[in-house]
Order: C-alpha cells, then sequence, then structure tokens
C-alpha cells in the first residue's frame, strides 16, 4: 500500500482535507461527532485547495448552538473584495439531541471540542469534533513511549516475513 502510510482507509465518497495531527498528542479523544459547517462559497474553494488549518481551532456552545472558533481558511486566491474573512467564527450544523449531549460534557472540568478532521462528504464539507481531556506531559510521554514500542515490534515482524 503506497502512499498510505499506516492510515486506516476512509469509506467511499470521502475526500479529508486536513487532519489535526496535535489533537491525538495533546488530547484523549473520548468521544466525536460529525457537524456540517456554515460557509461561504470563497471558503469552500479555498478548502477544495487544501487552504485551511485546524490547529489552533475549537468548538464551543453559545446560545444553544455550535460554533469552530480560530479555524483559519486561507483567502481564495480568485477572490474578489466579497472573499471571506480567514479566522471568522463558523456556525456548527449539529442538531438539539447532540447539542443537548455535547453541552453538559463540555461544562465538565478540563473538557473541550476539539476539531479532528475536515473532509467532503458526498460533496458537502464535514468536520469531525471530538471531546478531550488535556494531556499532562508525563502522559505525552507514555503515548509516545507506546508508540515507538509499537513501530519496533511491527518493523521486526516486518523483517520476519
Amino acid at each position: 500500500m503506497a502512499g498510505n502510510k499506516g492510515n486506516k482507509a476512509e469509506p467511499a465518497g470521502i475526500k479529508i482535507i486536513s487532519k489535526n495531527r496535535k489533537a491525538f498528542h495533546n488530547f484523549e479523544i473520548l468521544d466525536t461527532w460529525e457537524a456540517g459547517l456554515v460557509l461561504m462559497g470563497t471558503e469552500v474553494k479555498s478548502l477544495r485547495n487544501g487552504r485551511v488549518n485546524l490547529g489552533d481551532s475549537y468548538g464551543e456552545i453559545r446560545k444553544g448552538e455550535g460554533y469552530v472558533v480560530s479555524m483559519h481558511i486561507g483567502p481564495y486566491e480568485m477572490g474578489n473584495r466579497e472573499n471571506h474573512e480567514p479566522y471568522r467564527t463558523r456556525k456548527l450544523l449539529l442538531n438539539k439531541r447532540e447539542l443537548r449531549k455535547i453541552r453538559p460534557k463540555l461544562e465538565e472540568q478540563g473538557l473541550t471540542l476539539v476539531p479532528l478532521k475536515i473532509y467532503f462528504k458526498k460533496g458537502l464539507v464535514k468536520l469531525e469534533l471530538g471531546l478531550g481531556r488535556g494531556k499532562k506531559l508525563h502522559d505525552k510521554r507514555d503515548s509516545k513511549a507506546k508508540k515507538d514500542v509499537k513501530r519496533r515490534m511491527d518493523r521486526e515482524l516486518g523483517k520476519r516475513d
């Protein structure tokens, strides 16, 4: 499988635009949700070009509606004066039942709504959100050590075949 680099295969009809790799390093992900996004036309065109950064973004719930804050979608090169603001707050399309599940968990101490990846699904832009608890430094070291051991074991098993 050249080019896959060990990632799980995505279902048909899904094209990943960007993943937030830092999220799994900085947070222990407890639960995930898929949400649509309210976007402008130039934002969708920029996403098709892969111009997005999920690094410092986070989700929040205000007045019964979900929002993603600090997500950077670069300006569209061919856009005119109607081009979008790169760091604007964007509304999440979640139903009331999902919002009712998420809200009490976010009010819990130390939990954050973290964007994990953004992708196209059947032509629509979707954002995978994870409920994360921040890792301490020693937890990050443990995760890295486990990953290194797994990598070494996989390498050794590959040599034997």
